[in-house]
C-alpha cells in the first residue's frame, strides 16, 4: 500500500463546431458564443480541473468539424477522476442556447490518459 494522493488524469477536451452553428442567422450566433463561455468556465471551476493550455484552430480551419478530427478548438487540463472529466462534458448537455442545448452546435471528446514524461 501506499499512502501517496493518486496523479491526476491528464485529458484533452476536443470540440467540434457543428453545421447548426454555421446554419444560424448573424443575430443568433451571440447566444452559442455566451453558452460557449458558460461552459468554459464551468469546465474551469470544476473542483480539482487545472487548465494547462487550450489551442483554438478557427483561423486556419473554416468549416464543420462532423467526423472529429480536425477539431475546432482543444482544452489540456488536468482532473482529479473520471467523474469529473464526466461532469465536464455534461456542460455541453446541460448549458442552454435558445431553446436548444450547447450540444446541438458543438460536439466533444474527451480523451483520458496520464501525462507523458519527457526524460531529462
Amino acid at each position: 500500500m501506499t499512502d501517496q494522493a493518486p496523479k491526476p488524469l491528464r485529458v484533452l477536451f476536443c470540440g467540434a463546431v457543428l453545421q447548426n452553428f454555421f446554419d444560424l442567422p448573424a443575430a443568433e450566433i451571440g447566444k452559442v458564443w455566451a453558452g460557449v463561455s458558460e461552459m468554459l468556465t464551468g469546465i474551469r471551476d470544476l473542483p480539482g480541473v487545472k487548465v494547462l493550455g487550450t489551442l483554438d484552430d478557427d483561423e486556419t480551419m473554416v468549416g464543420t468539424s462532423p467526423n472529429g478530427w480536425p477539431w475546432t478548438f482543444y482544452i489540456l487540463a488536468e482532473a482529479p477522476d473520471r467523474d469529473t472529466v464526466k461532469a465536464a462534458c455534461n456542460f455541453f448537455r446541460t448549458v442552454e442556447v435558445g431553446e436548444y442545448r450547447l450540444w446541438k452546435y458543438i460536439r466533444v471528446e474527451a480523451r483520458i490518459g496520464r501525462e507523458l514524461v519527457i526524460p531529462e
